[in-house]
């Protein structure tokens, strides 16, 4: 029992891990990539959408997205949604699809950047820690309900806590890899 417990708990925290990843990805990092764009949402007909759910979003060179819509009449809406953004860019609209040329990084926007990685590595090793707490607790009540010693909960624990050492460090590497490849010129 105690053992699903573990297994449940390093789940979660690889989806914290892969969570992390995903939101660095978002994150300009010198080259163009559709995945700058997968946070922004539309109000399309109402509802709230993925830019990559309404048009085809590709990259003619390194420093350029081109964004095609597939209806014509949802330019305008994805225009919007990409200013109203965190990511500072400029789209440019020619009636047919959205060019965004993405601007060098200046040291300025690469410590920004810095600082936002590192706010999403806190994020992931917080929850990181919350998961580790409901383990924990859940290990807790096992010595309560499963009559588990006080040595098998503290063994347990201790084994939950190696796995959250080892998790903390990951999202360190990804964060020390993610930054430098910020702050290459």
């Amino acid at each position: 029992m105690p053992q699903s417990v573990k297994k449940n708990a390093e789940e979660r925290m690889n989806k914290a891990l892969d969570a992390l990843r995903r939101d660095l990805t978002a994150l300009r990092a010198g080259r163009a990539s559709p995945a700058l764009l997968d946070r922004v949402q539309v109000e399309y007909y109402g509802a709230m959408t993925p830019v990559n759910q309404l048009a085809n979003i590709n990259t003619p060179d390194s420093r350029t997205l081109m964004i095609q819509p597939w209806d014509k009449s949802s330019i305008g809406a994805i225009e919007k949604a990409i200013l109203k953004s965190d990511l500072g860019l400029n789209p440019a609209n020619d009636g047919v699809s959205i060019r965004i040329v993405l601007p060098a990084l200046t040291e300025e926007r690469r410590a920004e950047l810095v600082k936002m990685t590192k706010k999403y590595g806190e994020e992931a090793k917080v929850a990181v820690r919350n998961i580790r707490r409901d383990a924990n607790d859940d290990i807790k009540k096992m010595e309560k309900t499963a009559g588990l010693s006080e040595d098998e909960v503290r063994r347990h624990q201790d084994d939950i806590q190696k796995s959250t050492d080892k998790f903390i460090a990951e999202v360190d590497k990804i964060l020390a890899a993610k930054e430098k490849e910020i702050m290459e010129v």
